[in-house]
């Protein structure tokens, strides 16, 4: 028998801290063969990342390798001293992160930081790099490489700036590329775009890779094989059609059954509480009266581009012409009915959050009219001010738009006090009733956001959204960066909390199986405008337009 590529055995990985010894890799066994790939999948906290990490000897203190095996064509990994180890790096094994700014250095062009690669492992002339560096970008499909070469990372889209890391990490032709979930935030066409190229490199180049993700259907679209990772252990591995038709753990049914492409559109996803189910169920009916509820009349928002004095003055003389202003949202118009979920999806660039924010009264329209109920939800004046509390927001990343200064009761009770919705010496109480409206305990409001999960932090912006009492909430990528099976919790407390308090729903996302689930209709947006809109089953089975189908087509599929 041929021997693996990589064999990893026992592998145990794990920091010590004050309080205990976090096991994050516990024993864990796999291996890899010549031009496999392999997908590592698992929610936050199941130990896949650091796996990846400790593979590369990228575990710093408090964390080390207690015991275990990792070798590559034979050779022990495990024990290499540091220098050793950035030999290997790059050359025999490299790694491709979640987010390229992160790995791209932002005062380097693009040439600058693969040169640095490049010299790392080899010598080599400034003329020679620059044709390697090209070559390299143009196998990942950059068009135009020799202008682009020499770009910074700024001026690459997320798709493009993932497109170099891998580049980079396939500078040397490495053995096994490591991908910590490379396409988390990205959207479903460039996703899609990225696995094809990931693909077609691994078959052209003969390389082998794991790759890591908590998204089943991303890993079954581009791995023959899974692991299925909980808790620091490997739970379950096999053929990914097998693994995911039948699977044998139950945790591995939990991953699955949260996914709402599994359920039918409005049903709780994977296996809700007691105290959920009952009280989805026993919750009043959506009540669909006054179809035009919220709306957007002819909306345009244009973004101007600010010049100091002396681009003023080199406008003037004529040394340069003035820059044209971005049209995020081109004459837009829109209803939502009382107790609507309307689902706005597209492409990053599509205009969806910034119609989003205008609906909320966050972005005054440059042109046109949002209403509430009949009435304007923004002053007329310049600098419009937001006239009602009745629309509020939920934006993706929960711990940004959260204090870390202030506990999340503070957070909570602040808005109501101003407002008049309740008074500060009720606020306790006030907060206490809708930290328990999101499932989450009452004592809860004297911590900070940092000492809650994401998935928690989330339901607390929720809460702090309800606090405000309102009609409709904006929800801008709300369930973007969450695991699947808190992602199928916050899609549930929503589903729920839609019916007990009537909410009208304006959900704004790039994944189209959870607009589908959670919607009743979809409105998809490209370029500033509405581009076709529609019921939501209407949408999926006979979708009219080509921007539409694309989008739809780039969903990856479990089966």
């Amino acid at each position: 028998m041929t021997a693996h590529l990589l064999e990893v055995t026992d592998l145990h990985t794990h920091f010590e801290t004050r309080a205990a010894t976090v096991k994050s890799v516990d024993g864990v066994s796999f291996y890899l063969d010549r031009g496999e790939i392999l997908g590592l999948v698992g929610e936050s906290g199941s130990g896949k990342s650091i796996t990846g990490f400790s593979l590369i000897g990228l575990i710093d203190k408090p964390g080390r390798i207690t015991q275990g095996s990792v070798k590559l064509e034979g050779r022990e990994l495990v024990g290499l001293s540091e220098n050793e180890l950035r030999k290997l790096r790059g050359r025999e094994i490299s790694m491709v992160f979640q987010d390229p700014m992160m790995t791209l250095n932002p005062v380097l062009t693009v040439l600058d930081q693969m040169t640095l690669a490049l010299r790392a492992h080899e010598t080599i002339s400034d003329s020679d790099a620059r044709t390697r560096c090209v070559e390299a970008l143009r196998r990942v499909r950059i068009v135009d490489p020799e202008h682009k070469v020499d770009f910074y990372p700024h001026q690459f889209s997320g798709g493009m700036r993932q497109r170099v890391a891998i580049a980079i990490a396939l500078l040397h032709n490495p053995k096994v590329v490591i991908a910590d979930e490379p396409t988390t935030a990205l959207d479903v066409s460039v996703q899609a775009e990225i696995l094809t190229e990931v693909k077609a490199l691994v078959a052209e180049l003969g390389i082998s890779m794991i790759w890591i993700s908590h998204d089943l259907a991303t890993v079954a679209s581009i791995s023959k094989r899974i692991a299925v990772m909980k808790s620091g252990k490997i739970v379950e591995t096999g053929p990914a059609s097998e693994v995911l038709k039948a699977p044998s753990h139950p945790y591995t049914q939990g991953l699955l059954d949260a996914l709402p492409s599994r359920s039918k559109p409005g049903q709780m996803l994977g296996k809700p509480t007691d105290e959920e189910e009952t009280s989805f169920k026993t919750a009043a009916p959506v009540t669909e009266a006054k179809p035009d509820f919220v709306t957007v009349r002819n909306a345009v928002k244009r973004f101007e581009w600010k010049s100091d004095f002396w681009g003023r003055l080199g406008q003037k003389i004529g040394l340069f012409k003035p820059r044209k202003p971005v049209i995020a949202v081109n004459h837009v118009n829109l209803t939502i009915a009382r107790g609507e979920a309307l689902g706005l999806v597209g492409e990053s660039g599509s205009g969806k959050s910034t119609l989003g924010r205008m609906v909320c009264g966050i972005y005054q329209p440059t042109e046109g009219e949002i209403r509430l109920s009949g009435q304007p939800v923004m002053s007329d004046h310049v600098h419009g001010r937001k006239l009602t509390t009745k629309i509020q927001m939920i934006f993706q990343d929960p711990f940004a738009s959260l204090d870390p200064r202030r506990t999340i009761g503070q957070s909570i009770a602040e808005g109501p006090i101003a407002h008049g919705l309740t008074t500060k010496s009720e606020a306790r109480a006030y907060v206490a009733q809708w930290l328990k409206a999101v499932s989450l305990d009452p004592a809860f409001a004297d911590r900070y956001p940092h000492q809650f999960s994401g998935g928690q932090r989330q339901r607390i912006a929720i809460a702090r959204a309800l606090a405000m009492k309102p009609e409709v909430i904006v929800c801008d990528e709300p369930v973007a960066s969450l695991d699947v099976s808190i992602q199928a919790q916050i899609l549930n407390l929503l589903l729920r909390l839609r019916k007990e308090l009537n909410l009208t729903l304006l959900f704004i996302s790039h994944d189209l199986s959870v607009v589908r689930h959670l919607c009743d209709r979809i409105i998809v947006m490209h370029h500033g405008k509405i581009v076709e809109e529609g019921m939501a089953e209407t949408i999926f089975e006979a979708p009219q337009q080509p921007y539409t189908k694309m989008l739809l087509d780039a969903i990856p599929k479990l089966a």
